[in-house]
């Protein structure tokens, strides 16, 4: 099979599998999209090679890269993610940290973090886009959770789960540091 053959199959494979995640009709993708539905049918098919132009609006009318709608890879998707490209996205001197571990796309933005408060640290995150979830496990201290407002103590060995549209922080009101890890999935805006 050539690379434009395989690269075809791909995209029909990806598109299709994308639309179908996202709940979206071929008529709704082609809206969505700015193309025409047999335009999206041909593709789906793997009948043409659409343009550079074409891939990328639907690409950004299903929310993914064109990396990922030209992915060839046969079977699951695997990515491993060594410690050194772990990224950490808030730090205080004190030594509290948080650290994006992983991501996907499917269905929407999907990540886990590892975080680490000391005594004393807090942090403090806006609302998050309606039916955005956090699941989280503490594995040392005893975290305060507040959630608009609300104190929620989670020991070691505890986990919670909350809809993180309203302001929430995460704190440690203890004498030993908090570790935890926690999970955020946001809905893909349809």
């Amino acid at each position: 099979m050539s690379d434009l053959e395989l690269l075809t199959q791909s995209l029909a494979r990806n598109v299709k599998r994308w639309r179908t995640e996202r709940g979206f009709t071929l008529d709704a993708l082609a809206t969505r999209a700015g193309v025409s539905r047999g335009m999206l049918i041909q593709i789906e098919q793997a009948r043409t090679n659409p343009s550079v132009g074409t891939v990328v609006k639907i690409g950004d009318a299903l929310g993914v890269s064109i990396t990922t709608l030209l992915d060839y890879e046969s079977g699951p998707t695997v990515r491993i993610v060594p410690p050194e490209q772990v990224v950490r996205l808030w730090s205080t001197e004190q030594g509290s940290y948080s650290a994006l571990l992983a991501g996907t796309e499917a269905p929407g933005p999907l990540e886990m973090w590892e975080w680490r408060l000391m005594p004393g640290d807090a942090s403090a995150s806006d609302p998050h886009p309606a039916g955005t979830i956090e699941l989280l496990h503490v594995t040392q201290g005893t975290l305060t959770l507040v959630v608009d407002g609300v104190d929620h103590p989670v020991p070691a060995g505890h986990s919670a789960s909350f809809e993180a549209n309203a302001p929430h922080t995460y704190g440690n009101r203890g004498s030993e540091p908090v570790v935890m890890t926690m999970a955020i999935s946001v809905p893909f805006d349809r």
